[in-house]
């Protein structure tokens, strides 16, 4: 097939939100928690009184290139360059910030249509857990902002996603219905415990939150799950005992090892699952974006021995329930093939991390994991299948 003839849909583009973002919407008596500070020269986000390291430059006015550490995040290293020296930085383009530019810069990059993630929007409410009006007002803010910015549905090419916060349900299901009304073609829930008025967490898949997943079945939307901050920093401060927050971007050889495990959204699928989610809400379709895919085989291994043991815990095969109910974007440098294998051709977005450094610098290119494949399958992985859990409500709706 010529390449160029391939209509492409990127499950996985980023948006660098400026300085106001979170506080533009923001109801003043929420003002003093969300702010910006000079630190020896450089401006620093600071949440609830403390400061944050987690995105060491929030400002984003100079970003690392697109596609800076891809041999990195392939094994490719053999200098062991820092992330900071691999970073080639460059001052941020308008096509990082705005919708028409972005939409001109998707035209010149040969892709028809992607999915648009923050990406300070990952780490905001690990710092919230303690205040559950805060989140849902920082969130809300946001999703104002981006409205008002991107709109959720950019000329049916660029579809950003508003942000779903869940511990007080009737909160998040009006946040829902509120970017429905907007045009939103799906919303973005982290893939973390939940925190609760009690102050401790608990999992989004206890019936607690079934309003919630009920409003979502009945618009037909799917729910995006990005990697974030999801708060298993505290497991590897449990064996290395310093380091207060998540910092991504500093090496760390047992921090690496621990989120590279993809714990969180392995626990999160399980949690779906076991707790009964898509038994009790049979339309809702999960899409899991740049956490990978080397956790699935782990996961339906585990679906696999513990239905073995205890079937009467489960609805159906817990492993033929996930593959129904949930897509899976991998990394651009793990193998397809057994993915593919696994949970079908039908269920592998392709998302290109684009800006970001870790991501592709020219995402219509194939990789040679990708290029590898047949051609159908290539057509599917590389558009067919984020279109239709765009724009395909299940059951007709």
């Amino acid at each position: 097939m010529d390449p160029s003839a391939r209509e492409i849909w990127d499950a996985d583009n980023h948006l660098y939100e400026p300085a106001d973002a979170y506080t533009r919407h923001l109801p003043k008596r929420y003002r003093s928690a969300i702010q910006w500070i000079e630190v020896n020269g450089q401006t620093k986000l600071m949440i609830k009184g403390r400061l944050t390291d987690t995105i060491p430059n929030p400002t984003y006015e100079v970003v690392a290139s697109p596609g800076a550490w891809a041999d990195y995040f392939r094994g490719v290293n053999p200098e062991g360059k820092t992330l900071r020296e691999l970073a080639n930085p460059i001052a941020c383009p308008d096509s990082f910030r705005r919708a028409q530019e972005r939409l001109e810069l998707l035209d010149h990059q040969r892709i028809h249509a992607c999915v648009m993630f923050p990406t300070t929007g990952g780490m905001l409410e690990e710092r919230m857990t303690d205040d559950i009006e805060l989140t849902h007002a920082a969130v809300h803010a946001y999703n104002q902002w981006l409205h008002e910015e991107w709109t959720f549905d950019y000329h049916g090419r660029i579809f950003a996603t508003p942000v779903i916060t869940l511990p007080d349900v009737e909160k998040a299901v009006a946040e829902l219905d509120w970017c429905i009304e907007r045009g939103a073609r799906a919303v973005l829930v982290n893939p973390r415990p939940v925190a609760t008025v009690s102050g401790h967490t608990t999992s989004m898949g206890q019936p607690y939150f079934d309003p919630f997943w009920s409003r979502l079945e009945h618009h037909g939307i799917p729910v995006l799950m990005h990697a974030c901050d999801s708060g298993y920093d505290r497991y590897s401060r449990d064996w290395e005992g310093a380091g207060a927050e998540y910092l991504p971007f500093k090496p760390d050889a047992f921090k690496t090892i621990v989120y590279e495990d993809a714990r969180s959204i392995l626990d999160t699928c399980a949690a779906l699952v076991a707790h009964g989610v898509f038994t009790r809400h049979p339309g809702v379709r999960v899409g899991v974006v740049e956490n990978g895919g080397n956790w699935v085989p782990r996961l339906l291994e585990l679906f696999d021995r513990v239905y073995k043991k205890m079937p009467t815990e489960f609805a159906e095969h817990p492993v033929e329930q996930f593959k129904r109910h949930v897509w899976v974007n991998p990394f651009h440098e793990e193998d397809m093939t057994g993915l593919i294998d696994l949970i079908g051709a039908d269920r592998v977005l392709f998302g290109s991390d684009y800006p970001h450094p870790e991501g592709l610098a020219n995402p219509a290119d194939l990789t040679p994991e990708i290029a590898a494949l047949g051609e159908p399958v290539i057509d599917r992985i590389m558009g067919l299948n984020l279109r239709e859990l765009l724009t395909t409500a299940p059951h007709g709706r």
